[in-house]
């Protein structure tokens, strides 16, 4: 079982930034793909970033591309989620999760096994 935490999350004005952060055992890392996803009342649950073991590959939904920073710092066990030029769109419950496969990153949130708690991100215009 892989714990993940989240953290960061609050209420910021349209434009603001919010960083978001998932801290998870330090060998999750290497082996698992680490990705960030939100979900809005009455939507379903979309990626918004996904990173490959070891980090050195990203991939990031469309709405997000240029906006959205996804990074990890293994010294430190975290994921990270940098928001810049929030708009009120991504307002969410935003998760953290790791799929153990390790490969299709980016294949969607079924191939995820492990799952945060969630955190709320709020973009006021």
């Amino acid at each position: 079982q892989v714990q993940l935490v989240e953290s960061g999350g609050g209420s910021v004005q349209a434009g603001g930034s919010l960083r978001l952060s998932c801290a998870a055992p330090r060998y999750t890392f290497r082996t698992n793909c680490m990705g960030w996803f939100r979900q809005a009342p009455g939507k379903e649950r979309e990626g918004v970033a996904a990173i490959w073991p070891g980090g050195g590959r990203t991939n990031y939904a469309d709405s997000v591309k240029g906006r959205f920073t996804i990074s990890q710092d293994i010294a430190k066990n975290t994921l990270y989620l940098q928001m810049n030029s929030l708009k009120p769109e991504d307002t969410a419950m935003y998760y953290c999760a790791a799929d153990p496969g390790g490969t299709y990153c980016s294949g969607g949130s079924r191939r995820y096994n492990y799952w945060g708690q969630g955190t709320q991100v709020t973009v006021s215009s």
